[in-house]
């Protein structure tokens, strides 16, 4: 059974006020230690993806709500599909004034490539939310629904773009070919962003694409989903295009597929910091996820709203390693692997 990571959904709500008075509390309270400088805030990933919006999101809303005394800089450092961005926190051992953005080549990239390092070499600090997976098809593909798209796979060989070579999206795009039992022609680009745009432009024939990074090109006409890969149907109610809402995209599941799939978004620290440093950024994280612009990516990107800290987010860490290391080692993913 192609059975990779499932959850159970949250619902999401609007509102609330713009502005430090909107979090309940004052915007620059005595917390004892705060950065002293500005805070570099790398994104293993390239610019227009989830993780490189998810962090320009907090990036504004620090600054909007004067939530921090120094200002956030965010850095993109892609390299290595993130290892670049992953070693350089590593060697920064007890820098508090960087932070980093992780997903799921937190744990794929040094399985993929063998480069030295893991999730242990950084400091958790929060779970923000775990994003969705979507199979988006052109919308002036004649395909209408996964049925249609899997005789079409079956009868030539699709072109499956994803961000980066044995990563997140290749790995569901193997689940797929074993689920159907008809390969694709992966075709891995820098970034989510420029999936999308690529699949509007119709270079390739289908993604797998994170909602936040194709749900603006949706909104306009140009994409179409045919299914998210999640155990339940996404929450959102709200109307996305004229007919369709989140919640109206089936389950890979309900289609037919048995193909389930989850991703981090979450931000750790450099190694060594202190536990005054790592609640420093939790108080801060708990701020951002009370404003009203953090609720709207929520219900825009379609995100599953988990958060964790502290142990319980270094167990969900170790399970995640484990889980991935079994999906990437059936899909002939890990380093060594012929």
């Amino acid at each position: 059974m192609d059975r990779l990571i499932s959850r159970r959904g949250f619902a999401l709500g609007l509102g609330g006020l713009a502005g430090a008075a909107a979090l309940g509390r004052p915007a620059l309270a005595q917390r004892g230690w705060e950065p002293n400088r500005p805070v570099q805030f790398i994104v293993p990933a390239g610019t227009g993806g989830g993780a490189d919006q998810m962090a320009r999101v907090i990036q504004g809303i620090v600054s909007k709500h004067s939530l921090m005394r120094q200002p956030i800089v965010v850095v993109n450092k892609a390299g290595g599909a993130g290892a670049e961005g992953f070693l350089e926190a590593k060697s920064s051992r007890g820098n508090a004034n960087m932070l980093i953005i992780t997903l799921s080549n937190i744990f794929t990239t040094p399985m993929a490539t063998g480069v030295p390092f893991s999730w242990r070499d950084l400091t958790p600090i929060k779970m923000m939310a775990l994003d969705e997976f979507v199979l988006w098809v052109n919308a002036q593909s004649p395909w209408q629904n996964v049925a249609q798209f899997v005789e079409a796979a079956k009868q030539s060989r699709l072109r499956m773009g994803g961000t980066g070579s044995k990563q997140e999206d290749q790995i569901i795009t193997a689940a797929l070919t074993r689920a159907i039992g008809a390969p694709f022609n992966y075709v891995p680009f820098r970034g989510g962003g420029e999936v999308a745009v690529q699949l509007v432009g119709r270079h390739i024939d289908s993604t797998v694409n994170n909602p936040i990074e194709a749900v603006t090109h949706w909104r306009s006409g140009a994409l179409r989903p045919l299914c998210v890969f999640d155990s339940q149907r996404l929450s959102g109610t709200e109307k996305m295009t004229e007919t369709m809402a989140w919640r109206d995209i089936p389950t890979a599941k309900e289609s037919g597929l048995d193909v389930e799939y989850l991703m981090l978004r979450g931000i750790m620290g450099a190694p060594g910091i202190t536990a005054p440093q790592i609640a420093f950024y939790v108080d801060l994280l708990n701020r951002v996820r009370e404003t009203p612009e953090w609720r709207e990516l929520m219900a825009q990107g379609a995100f599953n709203t988990t958060t964790m800290t502290g142990e319980p987010f270094r167990a969900w860490l170790e399970r995640e390693e484990q889980r991935h290391r079994s999906l990437m080692q059936e899909a002939g993913f890990l380093a060594g692997q012929s």
